[in-house]
């Protein structure tokens, strides 16, 4: 008798939780709601494989994270030109963070303003030298060794200056531990600068392809010397940078390459080494624009892509979740209506049964085919009908990770 009260009481519990939930979502959207009509609210939902027990124990480990029983917990999400912008990953970066008021964990940073290319905004980087860019999602940008950013700096100048300060941001503001990712060339040698106020432990691992620093203090930017010491190899290459908070926090890597499709980072040689270094607990997938502008787009291929690029981050993190965003809808040539996106949504949906994943359907969010364009009319995407602008991504970036959210809440109520 006494089990069966208690039983209810947690039914009451939980039914009278989820009801506040959507209440709370209700509100909070209602303002959003009447000025978007074309947004699909009640799309905005994790939708889970059969067995949702990889996600699950994602879920786990944010339990344990903000339990304080885990200091990180570490989410990569990959994509092309939505991600290298950074506005979407930015308003998720906030929003993991803000599960338990985190101040710690990390970020890849990849200096994007060295090579000439457009960055997130939460940090700047700067060189007093000349790069050239490669970047595997464009054939003549291609080299050899790229890694897991999927783009590089290239450089052969006999005096160089380069490196990063983080901006004011919500989600990661300071460091005291940096992995520099390059090509261990022994005709260049790179430092930092002697400062009396900074002191670190240097570490070298030509076989992990990274220099590690260790401040004894937390710090917000750093500048490198490097300098060229004969001419026997040309070239030194730097691949990104990889910045970690020890304070508890989630580690959020925004891996975005213009251009890139779900083929480009099958190219890059390093890309399994590098991302073991960093071995994510939880993988988004938002890849599939470029895809779908392919001439010769497959909804067969696309599917084959994504299992071996899943197939590689299997070998970095055996027991990593898979999350897919499905493609949104866009435009060819501004001009012509893309219906490639609806089968890259039967992929995906296809692909969650296959890997145990989950599913966030930006494209029916979005309002489905067609539907950039009543973003691009009321304001909220580009002109090209691909791309959105920073409000734009934010509104859909905040849906997305209040689904998310919302999803890992209900699961740990009734776990």
């Amino acid at each position: 008798m006494i089990k069966d009260k208690t039983v209810r009481a947690k039914n009451i519990h939980l039914i009278f939780t989820c009801l506040l939930s959507c209440v709370f979502y209700l509100v909070s959207h209602h303002s959003t709601a009447q000025q978007y009509p074309f947004i699909n609210y009640d799309q905005s939902k994790l939708y889970m494989a059969k067995d949702s027990s990889q996600i699950m124990k994602f879920y786990k480990k944010i339990d344990e994270l903000r339990d304080g029983k885990r200091n990180k917990v570490t989410v990569v999400h990959f994509g092309g030109s939505h991600i290298q912008a950074g506005f979407w990953t930015e308003v998720l970066m906030d929003g993991f963070q803000g599960m338990g008021n985190f101040k710690g964990g990390g970020t890849f940073i990849f200096p994007f303003r060295i090579v000439k290319t457009n960055s997130p905004h939460f940090f700047k980087s700067f060189t007093t030298g000349k790069w050239i860019r490669k970047r595997s999602a464009l054939a003549k940008e291609m080299c050899d060794n790229l890694g897991l950013a999927g783009m590089a700096g290239i450089t052969n100048d006999s005096a160089n200056t380069f490196g990063f300060n983080i901006l004011k941001n919500n989600h990661h503001q300071s460091f005291n531990s940096l992995r520099v990712y390059h090509n261990f060339n022994p005709s260049f040698e790179f430092s930092i600068p002697e400062r009396e106020d900074l002191h670190f432990v240097r570490t070298d691992d030509a076989k992990l392809g990274y220099t590690e620093f260790k401040f004894e203090t937390f710090i917000d930017s750093v500048n490198f010397n490097l300098v060229k010491k004969d001419t026997l190899i040309k070239d030194f290459m730097l691949r990104g940078f990889s910045i970690d908070n020890t304070n508890p926090g989630f580690y959020y890597a925004a891996i975005g390459v213009n251009g890139a499709s779900t083929s480009s980072y099958l190219r890059c040689q390093e890309f399994v080494n590098e991302l073991a270094t960093i071995p994510p607990d939880l993988v988004i997938f938002s890849l599939g624009v470029n895809d779908t502008h392919d001439a010769n787009f497959s909804k067969e291929r696309f599917i084959t892509n994504y299992d071996s690029l899943i197939s590689l981050i299997k070998i970095a993190s055996p027991r990593c979740a898979f999350l897919f965003t499905t493609v949104t809808d866009n435009y060819m040539s501004r001009r012509v209506a893309n219906k490639r996106p609806i089968k890259a949504e039967e992929a995906m949906f296809e692909l969650m049964e296959k890997h145990n994943a989950a599913v966030y359907d930006l494209y029916a969010v979005m309002g489905g085919y067609k539907s950039i364009y009543k973003w691009q009319k009321a304001g909220l995407a580009a002109k090209d009908k691909v791309h959105f602008n920073g409000r734009g991504y934010r509104i859909l970036a905040d849906l997305m990770f209040d689904a998310i959210n919302r999803s890992y809440r209900y699961n740990s109520i009734i776990k």
